[in-house]
């Protein structure tokens, strides 16, 4: 599972054959073959591992009973937290989607990472409230994922088009931490 999931996010899914895994993890093709029947299986297993526990999190987070402001501020660090560790996981997931969209879009991890009814509720009974502005809750449950992810997925052109070193990166998608919740609660305010 390591040697596929470094293949899987180094060259994409459609890109490594089950062959090359095997071969490089240095196991027998029917080995590979009777644990995870096909490479679908064996990738829906990888993506599991990758992202369940850190979609349950942000799910969790969702669903709780904080503040707006607190939700979209732990929701927004959590999920650039875990692009940090993994960065490489939004091209996996868009390439995947890509790839399989109806395939994807029944794995669990994906059901739990993409799941916004609690929170979208939790903004309509505020605008209800008057404690908000009354916004299209999926509207700014999109832009708030869109803002998370989109600078992971053209890394190279904010490195370049900055001149950025690593480091300089990694300080400017920190700044993002705070940066994005003011954006969008600068938005809601009634």
């Amino acid at each position: 599972m390591k040697t596929a999931t470094k293949l899987f996010l180094q060259k994409g899914v459609d890109q490594v054959g089950v062959r090359e895994i095997a071969a490089k993890a240095g196991i027998n093709l029917s080995l590979m073959n009777y644990y995870f029947q096909t490479k679908e299986n064996l990738f829906e297993t990888i993506f599991d591992s990758l992202v369940m526990d850190k979609a349950v999190k942000l799910r969790s987070i969702l669903e709780s009973d904080l503040p707006i402001e607190k939700k979209i501020r732990d929701y927004t660090n959590t999920y650039i937290d875990m692009l940090i560790g993994n960065p490489l996981l939004v091209s996996f997931v868009v390439s995947s989607l890509h790839r399989s969209p109806e395939q994807l879009k029944s794995m669990n991890a994906v059901v739990a990472l993409y799941n916004s009814e609690v929170f979208c509720k939790h903004l309509i009974s505020e605008a209800d409230a008057g404690r908000i502005r009354r916004i299209d809750p999926e509207q700014l449950y999109i832009s708030m994922i869109s803002l998370i992810l989109f600078p992971f997925a053209i890394k190279e052109l904010i490195c370049d088009r900055n001149q950025f070193s690593k480091e300089e990166f990694q300080a400017f998608i920190e700044e993002r931490k705070s940066i994005i919740p003011e954006m969008l609660i600068g938005l809601l305010k009634a």
